[in-house]
Parts: C-alpha cells; structure tokens; sequence
C-alpha cells in the first residue's frame, strides 16, 4: 500500500504542471464567450474523468456504445422517464404509460416539446429514434426486446417479442435519449436533443454547451459550459485549486480533505451501485483452474482497498448490487480476504513455490495472471496495485496492464486472464440489467464467454417475471451461480462525489450517475 501512496503522491509536481496547461486551454476555449460579454459568471468549466473515449462514453449519440450517458448527463438529451432518488421511473419526456396486455405498453407523450433542430416531439419522431437504437446498439435490442413500434400523435405504442416487465426501466437508460435522427450530423457528432442545452462543438476530449432557446421546461440559466475530459486525478484536484475549473466529478478519493473549506468550495455526495469489479476469461489455461480463480477471489484485500485507497468513501462488495437493493450484497455470499485459505486451496491443487521465488508454479508453468485495466477511473491502476501486492502474498504474480488501449487489447482472447473494470451494476433500478449486460453468453460486454446453463435458465425466467420479490429471489439465485463459479469478483461500491467552487450551485450527483447538468446549474457572483 504504501509503494500506491508514492506513487500517488509523486504524481503533485507534475498535476500542477499539467494543470497551468488545461489553464490556457480552457481559457482560450471560454475566451470568445467572454469577448461578446458575457461575465465570468456566466460561465462554468466542469473537469471530469468520467467522459472520453476511455470510457466508451465520447461524443453525444445515445446509439453509440456508452455516449448516451454523455447525452444526458451535459444536458443535450432526455430519456421518456428518468429515476427519482429512490431509482423509481418517473415521467419526463412521457407523461404517463399502461400496460394493455404482457406485450404491449402505450406511452402518451408530453405536449409542446421540440428537438434543437425545430422538429416536434411526436410519436413519429420517437418510433424513428428507437428503431434506430435497436437497429444499431450493441445493449438495446436485448433490453428493450421491441417487436414493432406503433406511432399516432402523441401516442407511442410499443410492442415486445415476449413480455418485458422492465421495459420502463430500460426506457430510462440514456441510451434511450430521444434525439431527432433526421438531423444527426456525423462529421461533428452533433446530435439534436430536447435538453436544456445545445452542444456548439464535440470532441473526444471536450463539450461546449450554450443553452437552448425553445427547452420546454425551466430555461438554463450559465450561458457557457465547457466539459473537460481529465484522465489524470492529480491533475484534475490540480485544476480545481487553481481554479482553471469550477467544478468536478472523479476526483481521486485521497483528494476530498483539500476542499473542506466550505467558504470556498461545496461537496455533494450519493451512494451509488457503480461497482468496482473482475472477470475472468474463461479461455485462458490457468483460469480453467477453479483453485485459481478461488486462490484469486480468496487472495484481494478488498478492505485495504477501500479503507486506505478510497478513504473510506465506499463499501467493500459482496456482489454487484450494494446492500440498500432487496438483492443485495447482504442476501449472497462470496469468498473474503483469507491469503492462508488461499495458500492451502492452491497447495493442494498442486500450485507450489518449488524454485523458492515466492511465485508457485505447477507442470513448468508460473502461476502469473495477465490483469487489464485502464486508467480512465484512476482508482481501477490503483485496485490492480493492491491486488498485485495481496495476492503476490499468497504466491500469485499479477502482470498489470492499465492502458486506455484496453479495449482493443480485451477482443484478443488469448492476451488477458482478468478485466477490471467499473460498471453500474443496477442503472434502472432493477437486477436484471447487470446479468443481461455482463453477464449471460449473448451479453455484449461478457468479455471472458462466462457460460452457465442454470444461469440462462433463470435469466430467461427473470425477463417475464413481473413479481418483484419473485424477481429479487431470483436475482438473488443468479448472482450466488456466478459468485460460486467464481468467474467475477467483485471490490467495491462507490460513493460518488462532486466537488465544485462555492458560488456553483445545483450540479448534485445522482445515485443512477446519469444525471449532472441541467436547467439548476447556477453560478453565483
């Protein structure tokens, strides 16, 4: 641990340096809004390492891998519901939905809305965006499970292959933002929301905001936002002492004590499910071994991991929901810090220390395990280094890999053992997201072909139950086949903080993550 805080510590002089160069840019990229006079308070630049291509989340189109959380969290887009603090589903672009039979939901939709681009919000335009999202998202068609979408007026009308009783959850994901797809501008990744804001530019690394004239509901009051895309922590707290910034999101868990001042700076915080988490790939030689993959699930300090890396600001996980949901971290059961169990599970598998190196070693082979991760969320290089020192204890070498590659890296099979990654374990408030998602052998971001035939047999049953303690037993049953296959492992769940200037008020984080700026974002002289 504490070769981690050196680490960390050592990155100050060069966080400063990087930041006095995000200074310049930033400046330059406000300057303009600045000259036609505007005031500096009007203006606000938001840091964050939760937007980029590291996270799968660049750009605005809801139809692209994770850039529906770009959509709606920067203000461009909405959703037809969206998630009340206890992630119920409530009405948004909608205003109400009934369920006319198993199949078959009718949404009616809100009066008076219209897209950026002048277009009216109608049934018609709703059919054309989901039919694109299905027709083209990786997540989507399974989800939402639409067989054909009927349009008249203000009434939208959706029909499922089999019965979907978390339809309404899906619809919330910001995959389902609704944006006019006739006015879609590739070259820029413009998309044309109904938010209360517009988005003049797009990049991988950026997003300039203006507001939206013709926004149906409360008008945004800041007349300039600027998105900026960190992957850097230290540099990120950097940028926010010296001001280049006003407020954040991500910022490495060591740095909340710099902004306790509450004269000069305000930090709003939520539970959230995001969950730290492994998966195994079930290709590899040595995870085919279960003493391996127990060894390794035995052998993590999750504890030290969230008690010295994070600070305190989580909760060691069970599963991959956190303990608040009825499936929670406190209905299952998986394998806890125990190095001595480890040894003697290894042990008797035939993994012993045989050159006296301190790494075991069976048949010729070192027991080494290939970790991918990628530094976009600067806790996952942070969890590898802890588990690399843990579980080097117990006689396991761990290979880290933490590259912004790491996409490309995960499609070939036979160059990792273990992905780690963070992910919302439970965005529509319901369990069956994560299994679908992650889980099962048609999941789009089951990267390791985990494969369980009970597991499909319950997930099956999951997707038609409309009983919601049915559907919890269930979830519960799911989680304990994939914690007892140990083909996942999971670290942590997240308590998710923004930190922003004092006179910045109404950017409070969500405990779904999805939403940040919106028509409440003030910024006070």
């Amino acid at each position: 641990m504490s070769r981690i805080t050196q680490i960390r510590n050592g990155l100050g002089i060069l966080a400063v340096l990087l930041a006095c160069l995000v200074s310049c840019a930033l400046l330059l990229s406000t300057g303009c809004a600045q000259q036609e006079g505007q005031s500096s308070q009007n203006s606000f630049v938001y840091g964050t390492t939760g937007y980029g291509v590291d996270m799968s989340d660049a750009g605005l189109n809801p139809h692209k891998d994770y850039s529906g959380w770009s959509c709606v969290r920067y203000g461009v887009g909405e959703t037809l519901f969206k998630f009340n603090e206890q992630m119920q589903p409530e009405p948004w672009l909608a205003t109400e939905f009934k369920y006319l039979d198993d199949k078959t939901c009718q949404i009616t939709l809100r009066d008076g809305v219209k897209f950026s681009s002048g277009r009216a919000l109608d049934a018609q335009a709703v059919k054309d965006c989901l039919e694109q999202l299905i027709a083209i998202h990786d997540r989507a068609p399974h989800d939402l499970n639409i067989e054909s979408i009927d349009a008249d007026k203000n009434i939208l009308t959706i029909h499922t292959k089999e019965p979907n009783p978390s339809l309404i959850n899906y619809l919330c994901d910001p995959y389902g933002a609704i944006v006019d797809v006739s006015a879609y501008d590739k070259a820029d990744d413009q998309v044309a929301g109904t938010g209360p804001y517009i988005a003049k530019s797009v990049s991988d690394t950026e997003i300039s905001l203006e507001p939206n004239p013709d926004y149906w509901g409360e008008k945004a009051k800041v007349g300039n936002v600027i998105v900026s895309s960190f992957t850097d922590g230290d540099a990120l707290t950097a940028a926010l002492q010296t001001g280049e910034i006003q407020g954040t999101y991500g910022l490495p868990y060591a740095s909340y004590a710099l902004f306790n001042d509450t004269n000069k700076y305000a930090t709003n915080s939520t539970n959230t499910s995001r969950v730290f988490f492994g998966q195994v790939n079930c290709n590899s030689e040595i995870i085919k071994d279960d003493a391996v993959r127990t060894a390794l699930a035995l052998g993590i300090d999750k504890e030290g991991f969230v008690n010295t890396l994070l600070n305190g600001h989580g909760a060691v996980a069970t599963g991959p929901f956190p303990e608040n949901f009825d499936f929670g971290k406190n209905k299952v059961k998986a394998e806890s810090y125990d190095p001595e169990k480890a040894k003697k599970i290894l042990e008797d598998a035939g993994w012993v220390d045989s050159d006296g190196d301190g790494i075991r070693d069976k048949d010729g082979k070192k027991l080494v395990i290939r970790w991918l991760t990628y530094p976009g969320r600067m806790e996952l290089p942070l969890l590898a280094e802890s588990a690399q020192y843990s579980l080097k204890q117990i006689g396991i070498e761990v290979e880290v890999n933490s590259t912004s590659n790491h996409s490309e890296i995960r499609k070939d099979k036979g160059a990792w053992d273990v992905y780690v990654s963070a992910i919302v374990a439970a965005p529509t408030g319901d369990p069956q997201y994560f299994f679908t998602t992650s889980c099962l052998k048609d999941s789009a971001k089951n990267f390791g072909d985990y494969s369980n035939p009970e597991l499909e047999k319950l997930a099956k049953q999951l997707s038609t139950e409309f009983d919601p303690q049915k559907r919890s037993e269930l979830a519960i049953k799911m989680q304990q086949i994939i914690l007892d296959d140990h083909a996942y492992f999971f670290a942590s769940h997240l308590n998710m903080g923004i930190v922003t200037d004092s006179h910045v008020s109404g950017l409070n984080p969500h405990p779904s993550d999805y939403y940040e700026i919106s028509s409440d974002l003030t910024v006070k002289e």
